[in-house]
């Protein structure tokens, strides 16, 4: 049966090489003898040749564990007098061992979802019965903000011919489209437009449109809720518009464009505000965090903030412009 590894509250998590059932060893053993130190009779170096690192379990809520005792002793001081125990030695095992037991007690686990996040955020988008009339008519709408400023929208963020953007959560794809008439150019120095979604309904009707003449720079691109699936270094603009906080796993999609963005390139966020007191209950329950928190998050993903872009008639949303570091 393979190892499972200590239990919570389990006295004696370390055992020297061929210990008896119940014999264990104490902190002191730990920093002199750390060579022969290891779960379930595998020594520390064993396992870092076997695993490629040194696992290594302890409850630290333990006052300390208990003597060397039983059969074992005899073992353990046969092999105390033919190891070397250079001080060297002693404090390169130590320094292992203590870097690795607080990232095994305080890491946090990679591509988790962030607190407040509420259940099923995209489960609507995914299902196979999304009515997109509904959402279109929902979407484009100039009671909307941000379709009724869309060309404003998207003048403020200069494009040009040639210019590649990413329309991250495109739905509808109406901006898509704008921007497709944006980079593209007379001479043939045509840029690109990559629509990238992750609900079923909206890629087929964003397929369809797509396959107008007049949208050639337009690309489909199929993510999933911890990628943007673009590839490295494809894009000068990630746009995002009232979709960050449909982001599931933020770390593993900000990282996904970190990589996607060239150096320099920019991540522009439209987000609605988030203002206890402010914001209507029904934002307050589905938006996860404000703009302190967004921005902290995507800063900690390798980008800077540029500048906030003041727009009227936005009075519910925000936007940001992010550069992307090296």
């Amino acid at each position: 049966m393979a190892n499972q590894g200590p239990k919570t509250g389990e006295a004696g998590h370390f055992k020297r090489l061929g210990d008896s059932e119940g014999d264990a060893y104490t902190i002191a053993d730990m920093i002199s003898y750390p060579w022969i130190v290891g779960w379930e009779g595998q020594s520390l170096p064993h396992m870092a040749n076997r695993r490629g690192c040194a696992t290594v379990h302890a409850n630290l809520g333990l006052p300390g564990l208990r003597a060397r005792s039983g059969p074992a002793q005899g073992r353990f001081d046969r092999w105390e007098s033919r190891v070397n125990r250079t001080l060297p030695h002693r404090l390169a095992y130590l320094a292992l061992l203590l870097g690795l037991l607080p990232a095994l007690a305080c890491a946090r686990a990679s591509g988790s979802q962030p607190s407040g996040m509420p259940e099923g955020i995209n489960d609507a988008f995914l299902s196979e019965n999304l009515d997109v009339d509904w959402y279109v008519e929902r979407f484009e709408g100039e009671s909307r903000g941000v379709y009724a400023q869309r060309h404003a929208i998207v003048e403020s963020l200069e494009l040009s011919p040639g210019d590649r953007i990413a329309d991250i959560g495109a739905g509808t794809g109406f901006f898509s489209f704008l921007f497709a008439a944006e980079v593209t150019s007379k001479t043939g120095n045509d840029g690109a437009v990559y629509a990238v979604e992750i609900a079923p309904k909206f890629l087929e009707r964003l397929r369809e449109r797509a396959e107008n003449p007049e949208l050639g720079v337009l690309h489909v691109v199929e993510g999933t809720e911890r990628s943007v699936e673009l590839a490295d270094d494809s894009i000068d603009v990630a746009f995002l518009c009232d979709v960050y906080h449909h982001f599931a796993y933020p770390d593993d999609s900000l990282a996904s464009l970190h990589s996607a963005i060239r150096p320099g390139g920019s991540l522009v966020l439209i987000e609605f505000e988030r203002i206890p007191g402010k914001t209507p209950d029904w934002l307050l329950e589905h938006v996860r965090a404000g703009r302190e928190v967004f921005s902290r998050e995507i800063e900690s993903a390798g980008f800077v903030l540029a500048e906030e872009i003041e727009m009227g008639g936005l009075e519910g949303n925000y936007i940001l412009r992010f550069e992307r570091m090296d």
